[in-house]
């Protein structure tokens, strides 16, 4: 079945900022005084969990995002050869970097469980296009930042 491919593009799902071994080194001193505390109260639980959440933040501070390409058809739109179509849709917003230093980004929310907010870099196409053909299908509603995205962003990811 052939689909009509409006525009397509490539991008990261994120940019790499890479830490310096002093961001580790403090990862590690404030995981481990945690991980003392939770030990000297008994929560044996908690600790092991603050462990495990460090090395899951250092990892992930380590690794560079895959390149992702992006295709908007009439149906919806394809990450690598997912489709994600407009029906499963709830909302979509531009967002834009006022000072113009960041490309803009397309922000979804679907009403499926495992991707219900996909964030999409429109580096490299035009905006413009993908908005408009957003517009036609789905609700256009402002989304803000999260909490998660503000620790994100302040932990440097």
């Amino acid at each position: 079945m052939p689909r009509d491919e409006i525009v397509e593009w490539e991008g990261r799902e994120y940019d790499h900022n890479p830490k310096s071994t002093d961001w580790y080194v403090a990862l590690w001193i404030i995981a481990i005084a945690i991980t003392i505390a939770l030990v000297l109260f008994a929560q044996y639980l908690p600790a092991v969990l603050v462990v495990v959440a460090a090395l899951v933040i250092a990892i992930h501070a380590a690794k560079h995002p895959p390149l992702h390409r992006f295709k908007l058809i009439d149906k919806g739109i394809m990450i690598g050869e997912e489709l994600h179509p407009f029906e499963k849709m709830i909302s979509f917003s531009v967002l834009e970097d006022i000072e113009g230093e960041f490309p803009p980004l397309l922000s979804i929310k679907n009403n499926t469980w495992l991707s219900p907010h996909l964030i999409i870099p429109l580096e490299g196409v035009d905006a413009d296009v993908v908005y408009l053909h957003f517009l036609k299908s789905v609700d256009e509603k402002e989304h803000p930042h999260t909490f998660s995205d503000l620790v994100a962003a302040w932990l440097g990811f």
